[in-house]
């Protein structure tokens, strides 16, 4: 009951907090009338529409077509460049949670993406058949490309899974099973963004759980799944958060040049939310609000080679004035992690539930940042930027 008080009196004090903010912020200060907030917060300018070949919105396609789609539905994607190329994964079926649902993974040879084959599903034995869930595909700097993904009948009953590949996604090991720690239970490896490694070959998986009280009450928590063994043996950090102040899941992880950590966290609170390590991810701080708004929906974040920090995200609450919740899509950028600026819309049209979500973002060997989105949940979206042109 404390909980459910907490959660109706929150986003109420976070959207009076950013609309009391000084509005004398950056666009502000610029005296173009172009510039004046235009954003739910009354925060910040976003600008029009990117189109493909003007600025730094270098091209988008569909992996597939609306009019040919292998499977009704799809959500969840994710994007790793290997060796001979880029290769992204999704999970499809009739609709999220129904068994039907396997993972697909597409490559992109020659320009042009593959068709979508599923690489494995949720089938138990001959009678029982869960959905799949979240892919996430990670290259390691040495070993085999790696395949995470979760089977389970819901997201507080899954469990995490692992197949690798050695020819940049063309075939696949036999799936393995993460285990289990006494922290979190159920393993999930990185729940829905990508894990970063680091100088000794430590991965470090972003995680979190969504668990339930005896009360009915949900608690989203926030955690990390280490492994310096490519998946055989795990150390579990956290849960960070309690799942009161904040219902905090899928953390994108960004890292500073002085050696600072931040996750970037998805909330039904409305915001945003972050928390920051100063000692490799062995700690972190409380979980606190950005200034960026969350219409409880997926982002991803990805730390660039000049060190600019990049997020996807929807610009939107769930209820707020339209386009919301899911109906636009936006890259933002900062320096610090703090200041964020909005400099990209991907996609904004009012008025349908599917809308664009859940993104993945990747930097390129070549400097190209490359994004992948559901798109109205009937297939996946490829979009390339140079962040040169930001």
């Amino acid at each position: 009951m404390i909980k459910r008080i907490l959660h109706g009196l929150l986003p109420m004090m976070v959207i009076v907090f950013l609309s009391c903010k000084d509005k004398t912020n950056k666009t502000d200060q610029n005296n173009d009338s172009t510039e004046v907030a235009n954003d739910i917060t009354g925060n910040f300018h976003l600008p029009p529409l990117a189109q493909p070949g003007e600025g730094a919105y270098v091209k988008g396609e569909l992996i597939y077509p609306l009019d040919n789609k292998p499977t009704p539905q799809c959500h969840a994607s994710t994007i790793v460049e290997t060796p001979s190329g880029m290769v992204s994964a999704f999970f499809a079926g009739t609709h999220e949670r129904n068994p039907d649902v396997g993972i697909r993974v597409s490559r992109l040879v020659d320009g042009k993406w593959t068709w979508p084959e599923e690489v494995v599903n949720g089938v138990q034995n001959d009678t029982l058949r869960y959905p799949t869930w979240n892919p996430v595909l990670f290259q390691p700097k040495e070993g085999p490309l790696m395949l995470f993904y979760k089977v389970g009948p819901s997201a507080r009953e899954w469990w995490g899974m692992l197949m690798t590949s050695t020819d940049d996604g063309k075939t696949w090991s036999e799936p393995t099973k993460l285990g289990t720690d006494e922290k979190v239970g159920h393993l999930l490896g990185p729940v829905k963004n990508k894990p970063i490694q680091l100088e000794d070959g430590t991965i470090i998986c972003p995680s979190s759980s969504e668990v339930e009280n005896d009360d009915d009450e949900l608690f989203w928590k926030v955690h990390f799944e280490l492994t310096k063994d490519f998946g055989k043996t795990w150390e579990v950090i956290g849960p960070i958060n309690d799942g009161i102040e904040f219902d905090a899941i899928q953390p994108s992880i960004l890292t500073y040049a002085d050696g600072k950590m931040q996750v970037l966290c998805r909330t039904r609170e409305d915001v945003v939310a972050e928390s920051w390590s100063s000692d490799q991810g062995k700690t972190w701080s409380k979980v606190t609000a950005t200034e960026l708004p969350n219409p409880n929906s997926g982002t991803d974040a990805v730390t660039l080679s000049d060190g600019t920090q990049l997020l996807v995200y929807n610009h939107t609450t769930k209820k707020g004035k339209e386009p919301n919740n899911r109906n636009m899509l936006n890259v933002a950028i900062s320096k610090d992690g703090k200041q964020w600026e909005p400099v990209m819309t991907l996609e904004a049209e009012s008025g349908n539930p599917a809308g664009y979500s859940y993104p993945a973002v990747i930097q390129a060997s070549d400097g190209m940042v490359h994004i992948t989105y559901t798109y109205l949940r009937e297939t996946v979206k490829h979009v390339v930027i140079d962040p040169q042109k930001l």
